[in-house]
């Protein structure tokens, strides 16, 4: 009992599609068999009947042309010919003069036989007779071996089911590819909503979609519409909410550096300098939040095509004084370019996330460096630096947001993956690791694959490197 309501439950939760073929298909199945055992049946009876015809036509003609069955055309027959297909004709009453029909004797009939046909079963055979009253008043008959009549009528009624059975496993395909191609749109368009990002809320194009599936579309896209604005409204109140913090922060942090100009003593300088750091750390991360907001809101495409290049000099402006704090050799390596279609602020906040991280974590005296390639379509940025990497265990979760590896000495909020994350998402790149997956290997290598419209298919790795500090 358990397994059938597993098996029920499991049909019910199934595919429609599959469902819906497979009722088909069997009912085709059952529809042919049935037909076909009628057609069988029919064509088996009329076989009987034509041979019936045959042996009233002997009969006829026995008593027009007054043959006597008694006489060499009624017992004879062709040594070289089929014995099974011989018509046996003889006058009721008489004596069988021969051992028996098998070695082609006059069947042995019985004078009472009513006028008709009758099937009867004679020394181990069964024939099929025809008793007739002849016009002179006598009564004979005509037999053949039902065996033979039987081979006959059923080629003759396998001949014409023979279609029906051809014919069936063609209508079993073209129903299946008929159910298949009536179900494409409804799989065209879950690829299509499969395809979407969480900021892509806008409503589903029900133009191709057919009027059963219409109403559930419909729905969506009103569910759509009210968790719309639902999602603008909290990204609007993170960006409001650490806009608005940024003020108050920052008069701290003039504070803080007005009272580190005052005498005091060397416990409370101690105590300033961790409220400053702290102050710092909020900052930081109230500008990596806003940084996710925008990443994670909708933009409009981009007017023209970005330099890579561009992008690399404008984030080493802004990061290097912090590598210079942290004596990291930082450049990029090669003239190789690539035009991206990305937004300019997007790029910017991808790899200004991606560097920072990489002077952050990257031991001081240690090496960071930035290059672009083409291949296969793709713009691949690579930012490769030094330091400790990211264990293999960990690179599953890098990704979430506020996580940060465990073991690590330097202060973040851990959300500057979570932003590149986002950002790559709506691109629709692809973020790879490389490096620093074991104890024995340093360094972490990120690669940022971005699609190129006709771009080159090998890879050019970047010529002549000149690392520009």
């Amino acid at each position: 009992m358990d397994g059938l309501q597993k098996r029920l439950s499991s049909t019910g939760n199934g595919s429609v599609q599959r469902k819906l073929s497979l009722t088909l298909l069997l009912a085709i199945l059952l529809v042919a068999a049935v037909a076909g055992m009628f057609s069988f049946h029919s064509a088996f009876g009329d076989a009987h009947e034509l041979q019936d015809d045959v042996l009233r036509q002997v009969a006829r003609i026995m008593d027009r042309q007054h043959l006597s069955p008694d006489g060499p055309v009624g017992e004879a027959h062709d040594q070289g010919g089929d014995e099974e297909a011989r018509v046996i004709g003889r006058r009721l009453g008489q004596l069988p003069s021969s051992p028996g029909v098998d070695t082609g004797g006059p069947l042995p009939l019985r004078s009472t036989l009513a006028d008709g046909l009758h099937t009867l079963a004679l020394d181990g055979e069964r024939f099929r007779v025809l008793v007739r009253t002849t016009s002179a008043g006598e009564r004979i008959a005509v037999a053949q071996e039902s065996a033979f009549r039987d081979e006959i009528a059923r080629d003759s009624a396998l001949r014409t089911v023979m279609p029906l059975l051809l014919l069936v496993p063609v209508l079993l395909w073209a129903v299946a590819d008929l159910v298949r191609k009536m179900f494409r749109p409804i799989a065209a368009l879950a690829r299509d909503i499969d395809r979407r990002s969480e900021q892509e809320l806008h409503p589903i194009e029900d133009g191709h979609v057919p009027a059963e599936i219409r109403p559930f579309v419909v729905a969506i896209n009103r569910l759509l519409g009210r968790v719309a604005p639902s999602v603008d409204a909290q990204r609007r109140f993170v960006a409001d909410a650490t806009h608005e913090l940024r003020s108050p922060l920052t008069a701290l942090s003039l504070q803080a550096e007005r009272l580190a100009h005052a005498d005091m003593s060397g416990p409370a300088r101690e105590r300033l300098a961790v409220l400053c750091r702290g102050i710092e750390h909020s900052r930081n991360l109230l500008d990596q939040l806003l940084s996710q907001a925008r990443a994670q809101a909708s933009t409009a495409p981009p007017a023209a095509p970005l330099s890579v290049q561009a992008i690399y000099r404008r984030v080493l402006e802004d990061l290097m004084p912090l590598a210079e704090a942290r004596h990291i050799d930082i450049g990029i390596e090669g003239t190789q370019d690539a035009q991206v279609w990305v937004g300019e602020l997007d790029m910017i906040a991808l790899v200004k996330n991606l560097v920072d991280n990489a002077i952050r974590y990257t031991p001081e005296c240690g090496r960071v460096d930035l290059s672009v390639g083409l291949s296969q379509g793709h713009a691949v940025l690579r930012i490769q630096d030094t330091g400790p990497g990211i264990a293999l265990a960990e690179r599953a979760r890098v990704f979430d947001p506020f996580y940060r590896v465990l073991g690590s000495e330097q202060i973040g909020s851990g959300l500057g993956l979570a932003i590149v994350q986002a950002i790559a998402s709506r691109i629709g790149a692809e973020i790879r690791f490389g490096g620093g997956g074991d104890a024995e290997s340093t360094g972490l290598c990120v690669e940022i694959l971005i699609p190129v419209p006709n771009a080159p298919a090998p890879w050019r790795s970047p010529a002549n490197p000149a690392h520009a500090a």
